[in-house]
């Protein structure tokens, strides 16, 4: 279906780490949904005017919704750069119309019904709603914010805000207390207790929310606080059908700890909310994790005065093209070594704009090499969606391929197509080489045009927050700039490969970032780009 296009994966090759299950659910296609939401409210309404006395609720209802369509159809581009706005639209398309829908069923109206039945094809379901319950984790592990400023919706680069309820915040701790992912459930649990304390009206009751909280508490470790959690929830429900024997086994458990510790009996733990940082974040698979997300948030960049000094602009004609004399390229260092420069106005807004109109239709899941089998295959450890445009297929992207060619000086013959990519709610790529390994020496076997010598990447979309490219090894983070492109060598002239090249595409925390990928291969470079007589030539 149209909705499984929403999250898919850029062909790569990684190394096969076990993977997290991150979200599928991309914008760009996404503000169909918001029209399709605002129609079924338009079939709402007129369902309501044909039975107004029997639906008074469900007008009510519906005229909440009313309000939230016209804001987001008034600009849907910018109301789904918000992470917020997106994660509650999978989650009303999939949950609160379905139970509308229940409802209506109890005395159909043919309209309104057959209206839900032609656009429930296209509706997100509960993996999509998880998947961006996800996302908006992933982001707030990366730039590290605590769930209350994701709850009132305060983003840098955000101008609008977009609230996270209660009973919205106890869905997002349920989906990771599901996944075993208490870290996060305690989070957003804490943070569903918090809004319901401050007297916030919700339909989840406190007793659910502390009997998930005080466990996932116990998970992290923490008997002391899991104790005078559930001695809360005892409080308010005495028959709970697990609370008193969780009690009993936590002070139970407590009890021989002290007593193996030779410690008396502690104090209860206050009832002082959870705060971010409370309990440390379970390593996984991702070596590099905090260096990788420290860059992202701008931590930890290796740039000094003395690399900056090292840094140039100039003008670049490709050795004397032709077709670059009169017009050169402008030219900037990002970083000296490994060598990355950037190229200024590489792509316009209208060549932007037909390579998107192009790649739409197509944006589909795609697929990394398995490099011990050689098969392309589904991976989730990059959210993004992608598709692949020939230089047959319009004039515009010979024209790039060509220009690319220029800049380089490398044939782009042997190089694979223009690969369009487009990450959207926290989309992502983690730290890969874009070369094969030794351990690998078949990923491109099939191709028969060698490795991948070399990566042009055009940014065809500015990013209000997140989204940088960062290169974990020696400190680098380079940012999207709509029309400009960076470029870089994978492999040393002697086709050993640049194990500094290692990068990652940082989350995008708010906005849309569209990317055009060059891949050029080491056949036809023989002339052009000679080896070298020593292994890091």
């Amino acid at each position: 279906s149209l909705w499984r296009l929403f999250v898919v994966e850029l062909t790569d090759v990684l190394s096969l780490a076990k993977p997290p299950v991150f979200n599928r659910l991309l914008k760009s296609q996404m503000t169909d949904l918001i029209y399709t939401e605002k129609e079924l409210v338009q079939s709402l309404k007129e369902y309501i005017q044909a039975e107004e006395s029997k639906l008074a609720a469900v007008k009510s209802w519906a005229n909440k919704l009313d309000v939230l369509t016209l804001a987001s159809t008034s600009d849907p581009e910018v109301y789904l750069a918000h992470p917020v706005n997106a994660y509650k639209l999978m989650k009303r398309l999939n949950t609160e119309w379905s139970e509308l829908e229940s409802l209506v069923l109890q005395d159909p109206s043919d309209g309104f019904i057959s209206n839900m039945t032609v656009h429930r094809q296209y509706f997100p379901d509960e993996e999509d709603e998880k998947g961006a319950a996800k996302a908006l984790m992933r982001l707030q592990d990366t730039y590290k914010l605590d769930s209350e400023s994701f709850s009132k919706g305060k983003l840098p680069g955000v101008h609008h805000n977009a609230i996270l309820t209660v009973d919205d915040c106890y869905d997002m701790g349920k989906t990771a207390y599901n996944e075993a992912d208490y870290y996060h459930a305690v989070l957003w649990m804490q943070q569903a207790l918090r809004q319901m304390d401050a007297g916030e009206e919700h339909v989840v009751s406190k007793a659910d929310v502390l009997d998930y909280l005080s466990y996932s508490v116990y998970q992290m470790g923490d008997l002391p606080r899991a104790i005078e959690l559930t001695r809360r929830l005892v409080a308010i429900d005495s028959s709970h059908q697990r609370a008193g024997g969780n009690l009993r086994y936590f002070e139970k458990l407590l009890s021989k700890q002290l007593k193996e510790l030779n410690q008396e009996v502690q104090e209860p733990a206050t009832e002082e909310p959870i705060q971010l940082g409370t309990y440390k974040r379970p390593k996984d698979y991702l070596p590099e994790r905090e260096i990788y997300e420290g860059l992202c948030r701008g931590e930890g960049v290796k740039m000094t005065s003395a690399r900056r000094s090292r840094l140039y602009c100039r003008y670049h004609d490709g050795n004397r093209n032709p077709r670059l004399l009169l017009q050169p390229m402008k030219e900037e260092d990002e970083w000296d070594s490994p060598h990355i420069v950037r190229y200024l106005n590489a792509l316009s807004d209208s060549e932007i704009e037909k390579i998107k109109e192009l790649a739409k239709p197509r944006l589909a899941r795609a697929t990394v090499r398995d490099p011990k089998t050689g098969i392309l295959t589904t991976a989730n450890y990059r959210v993004s969606k992608s598709a692949w445009l020939e230089g047959e297929e319009d004039p515009v992207i010979e024209r790039v391929n060509q220009r690319i060619e220029d800049i380089t000086g490398l044939t782009t013959q042997t190089a694979e197509l223009l690969q369009i990519a487009n990450y959207g709610v926290g989309g992502q790529y983690e730290p890969h080489f874009d070369f094969s390994r030794k351990d690998e020496p078949d990923a491109f076997k099939t191709l028969g045009t060698g490795n991948r010598v070399a990566t042009f990447l055009n940014y065809m979309s500015d990013v209000e927050a997140g989204g940088a490219t960062v290169f974990p090894d020696f400190g680098a983070a380079i940012y999207p700039k709509k029309g400009t492109a960076v470029f870089w060598y994978n492999l040393f002239r002697s086709g050993e490969g640049d194990y500094r090249t290692r990068h990652a595409a940082c989350p995008v925390l708010v906005g849309c970032k569209w990317v055009s990928n060059k891949w050029i291969h080491e056949r036809g470079q023989e002339f052009r780009r000679p080896c070298g007589l020593t292994e890091v030539d």
